[in-house]
């Protein structure tokens, strides 16, 4: 049972929180009826990445076998047979959509072309889209996106575009500092020679992109906060006073994948790191204190 479990990759659902910032952000959280709507939609997508994470360990099982951590993923290190880690994919998915048409009847038509979407974008990713270089990234930051709508559509706020811009923009540096990571290993360790689009990366490369992204990152972040529909929406001039944890977040994470070579697994670094943590601590009381006080 516990491989079964681990193969879901129950510690990656937090990455599915993404679709709580919707009703965060429209200050509409104080609503019982939205958390259930929230929560629906948040299991939705756990169980809809929970069947993209068994078609990816089967797909690559074979490369996973050779690295030094994911050799211990279950179908990797054989816990787990392929045919079962397909059937409960499959279990998965139809489960999502199953959840997305009759527990979001509400938005029905969206929730379940969101899912669909979803799942249709990671299945190419799986079986062919993820050795295509710099395109993989895109299609990882576009599941964030897609959750992001989720949870709008399901608590009935319109997205800001700068916030959908920011979530892309964000969770492709997160990507990419993951991919900086497969680099130095294909690098430093003789004879792996990682997944296919790392090949076509270098770390210059990895390390001018991820400048690229943290300044394009802040600065939509920025704009975003001085928006006049989201200062009125919020009821707060200062808005803008939040920018200064995102920036230093987004230098810190620089500092830990550059500096420390710890970008491998943003959500166990996220969790664990204390300046990281006391940051989007501040940030999220900041923002309850401007919204909700």
């Amino acid at each position: 049972m516990i491989p079964i479990i681990s193969l879901l990759r129950p510690q990656q659902w937090v990455k599915n929180l993404v679709v709580f910032m919707p009703p965060f952000f429209g200050a509409v959280m104080s609503d019982a009826v939205i958390w259930l709507r929230c929560i629906v939609a948040f299991c939705c997508f756990c169980l809809a990445s929970g069947a993209v994470y068994c078609l990816n360990d089967v797909m690559d099982r074979e490369s996973d076998r050779k690295h030094p951590h994911r050799c211990n993923r279950p179908v990797a290190s054989g816990r787990v047979s392929v045919s079962s880690a397909l059937t409960i994919g499959v279990i998965c998915g139809i489960g999502a959509l199953v959840i997305a048409f009759w527990g979001m009847e509400y938005c029905r038509t969206y929730a379940v072309t969101i899912v669909a979407a979803y799942m249709l974008l990671n299945i190419a990713y799986c079986l062919r889209l993820k050795q295509v270089a710099v395109l993989d990234v895109f299609i990882v930051s576009s599941g964030y996106v897609l959750r992001l709508f989720i949870g709008g559509v399901a608590c009935g706020v319109v997205l800001s575009p700068w916030i959908v811009l920011v979530t892309f923009l964000f969770t492709m540096f997160l990507t990419m500092a993951k991919r900086r990571s497969d680099v130095v290993l294909r690098e430093s360790v003789a004879g792996h020679s990682g997944r296919r689009s790392t090949q076509s990366y270098t770390l210059a490369f990895v390390n001018a992109v991820l400048g690229i992204l943290a300044t394009a990152t802040i600065v939509c972040y920025m704009i975003y906060t001085v928006t006049p529909d989201v200062t009125a929406r919020l009821g707060s001039p200062y808005v803008y006073g939040t920018s200064v944890f995102v920036l230093f977040g987004l230098l810190r994470y620089l500092q830990l994948a550059i500096v420390d070579g710890a970008g491998d697994n943003p959500v166990r670094l996220m969790l664990t790191d204390y300046p990281l943590l006391l940051c989007a601590a501040g940030w999220l009381i900041s923002f309850v204190v401007i919204i909700y006080f």
